[in-house]
């Protein structure tokens, strides 16, 4: 495991507040647990919705106006391919898996209890970690500031526990879904949407005007 990875872990581990309170806990890795309900501040649900938006329409914005023939224009469209196959795979887990949500009931090892349980993963905190992953991918040897990009996905994972919406787990396996399709969209030679799209969009609005 680099350091790289260790930090990473390091940052998740801090955003679930897994610590001594955690050990009697339950869940898969024994950590869930039903936190304190905190809808104030920065946690607010408006807020958390704000602050991913404005994630998701930075990349959308770059991608659309840059096209794909830039360094940054692809990673854009990269990070689109990422969202857009992170957030697939959510929902089909959260079908699949059918976890009640820490609001909907206290026990947190209760799995495949129908429709209506749609907990595992969160689909906020995998759409936050691909928006984010291509860019620390593509820039981090240049500029290794970037890699504070992953305070996105920390706070959005603090904030769905924090208001009951989502165990510790569902954070955590987010995260690492949406952290696997960044690396994979960013590994492509050449982002799958952008292939689909017309030849314009390569382009990007920025030479057309």
């Amino acid at each position: 495991m680099n350091l790289r990875s260790i930090l990473r872990l390091g940052m998740c581990a801090l955003a679930l507040g897994i610590g001594q309170a955690a050990l009697a806990a339950g869940g898969p890795l024994g950590i869930d647990r039903k936190v304190t309900y905190d809808d104030s501040g920065i946690w607010n649900r408006s807020t958390q919705k704000a602050v991913l938006g404005a994630a998701v329409l930075a990349n959308l914005g770059t991608a659309l106006w840059d096209g794909g023939e830039t360094r940054a224009g692809k990673t854009s469209w990269q990070t689109v391919d990422a969202m857009l196959f992170s957030e697939l795979t959510a929902v089909g887990l959260k079908a699949a898996t059918a976890r009640p949500r820490p609001r909907q009931i206290d026990d947190p090892d209760l799995w495949f209890q129908g429709s209506g349980y749609r907990s595992f993963p969160s689909e906020e905190v995998t759409v936050a970690a691909a928006a984010v992953t291509p860019w620390i991918a593509e820039y981090h040897g240049d500029h290794p500031w970037i890699w504070g990009l992953e305070l996105l996905p920390a706070y959005d994972a603090m904030a769905r526990v924090k208001v009951n919406a989502h165990w510790q787990t569902d954070v955590l396996a987010g995260w690492i879904v949406g952290s696997a399709w960044g690396y994979w969209a960013h590994n492509r030679k050449s982002p799958v949407i952008l292939n689909v799209l017309p030849d314009g969009f390569m382009v990007g609005f920025k030479k057309k005007f």
